[in-house]
């Protein structure tokens, strides 16, 4: 279980092909507290399980679920990603709870600035963006973000300096596309309604 508060943002060290999945060593600058192995950790808001560490590098596997269900199988030497490690139940909880379970990918089809901020707009497919409410939480590449407006095929966000700045959406174009966790609260009451429906 994560927050959507992005803790640093991580560089792709290395990414290698293994069969129908993939292989990624990642670089965490300033890793103050050792990763373990079997520890999870949300990346671009995947939840991944490290296999290796060493140092402020750490290997996770992305079989090809994955891959089909994220961008990670895009992320090259020298990507940015965006790292969480896993709740404690002690840590306060400043974001959502996302559980790292990737629904689909997004595209940005339009970003300006507004003043300090940033508008971003993304489409997706219409089975998610049923769960979306203005106002409601959505995780985006792993960041916890604010619903400002949904339609059929897309949502919006407004992206703050800090978020800019210490994230991987600062640098996203027009064009790239971001994983995408929906409320799991939202999915669950959609599930309940269509097994009553469905008697």
């Amino acid at each position: 279980m994560f927050t959507g508060l992005v803790q640093v943002l991580g560089l792709v060290a290395q990414t290698t092909a293994e069969g129908p999945g993939r292989r990624l060593i990642i670089c965490w600058p300033g890793l103050a507290e050792p990763l373990q192995l079997g520890e999870s950790v949300a990346v671009n808001g995947c939840c991944l399980t490290v296999i290796e560490a060493q140092g402020d590098r750490f290997t996770v596997q992305a079989g090809p679920e994955t891959l089909l269900k994220t961008n990670l199988g895009s992320r090259v030497v020298g990507s940015s990603v965006n790292l969480e490690r896993a709740l404690r139940l002690t840590d306060r909880l400043g974001g959502h709870f996302v559980q790292g379970h990737v629904d689909c990918v997004a595209t940005l089809v339009e970003r300006r600035p507004e003043g300090e901020w940033d508008f971003l707009k993304f489409e997706l497919e219409p089975a998610w963006t049923e769960l979306m409410v203005p106002k409601g939480s959505i995780c985006v590449d792993g960041v916890s973000l604010t619903v400002v407006q949904v339609d059929r095929t897309s949502f919006s966000v407004m992206l703050i300096p800090h978020t800019l700045a210490v994230t991987s959406l600062g640098a996203l174009k027009v064009g790239d596309t971001v994983n995408i966790e929906t409320d799991m609260l939202a999915k669950h009451v959609r599930e309940l309604i269509r097994r009553e429906l469905n008697g």
